[in-house]
């Protein structure tokens, strides 16, 4: 069959305020981050499907006549593992994203004839940080496996750069992305590809998704401590100290809820009136109200500190994003911060040996991208096998 090519982008996501909270039954906040993977899937004539995924080192091809009498022996899911050679105990990143993408290339194709075709994904996102980068995948993944079959139709007009998908389709995209996060984590809450879909901020409250519908653009340093954690671990610990001091910990619970309402409301003021220094002087004092009753919860950790540390010193607030333990840590920038003083940061935090980017939060989620557009990959992500098209010149890698 014949499939349309295209480019495809997600954003990742960050945990705004809520972490934790929000598995004891109180809101959270998750926001989109202008850290965006970009996948490219290119109809090909030579009989095989291929992905090459750079940042992970995984470049794999696979031969459709000789692979497409066993895809229907058996559940398809455990087709794919079998074929793969895959176990529970070698399910790595590396595995579970190419699990993701021959199972929605499978379900999506499967019942006719196999198409060939390549598909080729770059992020800004870090992997196991907490960010939303394996959402952003599947959400790129289903975007684009959708379009390329013909169940979306492509949105781009001749006139546009790009362009995003109506809300049915949306919502289509989002189902499959949810699929292939299911793949990946098992049992998730559907916060990262419903960030990842629709972009923005999203409220998160007892199971219930609630998409906002506007949310101001703000800056924010992005810190990645690059110290490994344990959500399942971190999750228990919350849990445990909530049972062994629940005259203390409820109250903290119910701050934190209070904590992300506040904010909520704050950053709903800001896209109807005027953006004021008092609405960022609230922003900041949340942060850090938050970041204290994060660690009363137990979810702190050096590393995070030391971030919260550096930045104040320069004037600037911070927290942890996510499970905490390690991971990532956001710090907002007020519109006036001199680009001097988020530089002079940005190179403390790297000299402590951790990464970090100035990007912003409450960008766009899903959308196409024109084709034509001229493209540039850095010569560190090359590979012989991989496309020399990825990341649009005119979008920023901030």
């Amino acid at each position: 069959m014949k499939v349309r090519d295209c480019l495809v982008s997600a954003p990742g996501k960050a945990i705004l305020h809520g972490e934790h909270a929000v598995v004891h039954g109180k809101v959270a906040l998750a926001v989109s981050l202008n850290r965006r993977t970009y996948l490219h899937l290119k109809a090909t004539s030579d009989g095989t499907v291929c992905i090459n995924l750079p940042n992970i080192d995984t470049f794999l091809c696979w031969n459709l006549s000789e692979e497409a009498g066993q895809r229907l022996d058996f559940d398809l899911l455990k087709r794919l593992r079998d074929f793969m050679g895959l176990t529970n105990g070698n399910l790595d990143t590396s595995n579970m994203a190419t699990l993701t993408f021959l199972y929605i290339y499978m379900s999506l194709f499967g019942s006719g004839e196999l198409p060939s075709l390549k598909v080729s994904v770059w992020s800004e996102l870090p992997t196991g940080a907490g960010l939303g980068s394996s959402a952003a995948y599947s959400v790129c993944l289903a975007a684009a496996l959708l379009c390329a079959s013909g169940a979306i139709p492509a949105p781009l007009k001749e006139w546009d750069h790009t362009c995003r998908w109506h809300q049915e389709d949306l919502e289509l995209i989002n189902s499959w992305a949810f699929q292939g996060e299911m793949i990946i984590h098992g049992n998730p809450s559907g916060v990262d590809n419903t960030v990842g879909t629709w972009g923005g901020m999203l409220r998160f409250l007892a199971g219930k998704i609630i998409p906002l519908s506007r949310v101001p653009l703000i800056r924010i340093l992005l810190t990645n401590t690059k110290v490994p954690r344990s959500t399942k671990v971190l999750v228990a610990r919350v849990k445990d100290r909530i049972n062994k001091f629940p005259p203390i910990m409820i109250p903290v619970l119910d701050t934190v809820d209070a904590v992300s309402s506040t904010c909520e409301k704050v950053l709903t003021e800001m896209t109807r009136e005027p953006i004021t220094g008092e609405h960022y002087n609230t922003l900041e004092e949340l942060i850090d109200i938050n970041q204290h009753l994060l660690n009363v919860m137990g979810v702190g950790h050096p590393a995070l500190d030391m971030v919260c540390r550096v930045t104040l010193a320069k004037g600037l607030h911070s927290k942890l994003t996510g499970a905490g333990g390690g991971g990532c840590g956001i710090t907002l920038l007020r519109p006036e911060t001199d680009s001097a003083i988020i530089q002079s940061t940005m190179q403390d935090l790297k000299d402590c040996g951790f990464d970090c980017w100035e990007t912003s939060i409450g960008g766009p989620g899903v959308h196409c991208i024109l084709l034509s557009y001229t493209f540039v990959l850095t010569q560190t992500q090359t590979h012989d096998s991989f496309p020399q098209i990825l990341l649009p010149s005119n979008c920023s890698s901030s």
